[in-house]
């Protein structure tokens, strides 16, 4: 529905339409009060049903716009002892357009619900709560510098090597 359709409950009409049929207007504006109020009683109850029909649509387009979206969302789950790479998230604070995103390997420590992870690094016997959605499954190649990660992370592991 068109924005002028939910305020004034009728299509839009061009000037030049309305010139022709101001005879007709004129007419229908003047025939009396008494029927005036009952009309405009029903015409608010139009205007308030094309507003609940408009809720609704947006309702029903809301539903099949989460459903798409959460088919979409890729599903990971972590186990205690895993190895996993931290997305670094204040990369945008640091300058340096060619650094690395991911920092790690983490080992899991312990999965909560609704995605809380308790991280630990091996050289450090502290651990940390992180969400989820910011790690990512470490393959366990060796690593001798930052350029051999990021190729690394880049290779598809479903696809075999010559």
């Amino acid at each position: 529905m068109s924005p002028f359709r939910l305020v004034y409950k009728k299509a839009c009409h061009l000037p030049i339409e309305v010139e022709y049929k101001a005879y007709w207007a004129v007419k229908e504006c003047n025939s009396g009060l008494g029927g005036a109020r009952f009309e405009r009683k029903l015409q608010l109850e139009e205007l308030v049903c094309i507003w609940l029909e408009a809720y609704e649509n947006t309702r029903l387009y809301k539903e099949k716009e989460k459903a798409v979206h959460d088919q979409n969302i890729k599903r990971r789950e972590f186990r205690a002892g895993d190895q996993v790479l931290l997305y670094y998230s204040r990369l945008r604070l640091i300058p340096g357009k060619l650094r690395l995103k991911w920092d790690g390997p983490y080992v899991v420590e312990k999965v909560e619900p609704y995605g809380v992870i308790h991280l630990s690094h091996p050289s450090s016997p502290t651990f940390f709560k992180v969400n989820g959605h910011h790690l990512n499954i470490y393959h366990g190649a060796k690593v001798k510098n930052n350029k051999e990660l990021a190729i690394f992370l880049l290779k598809d592991p479903t696809k075999e090597e010559d």
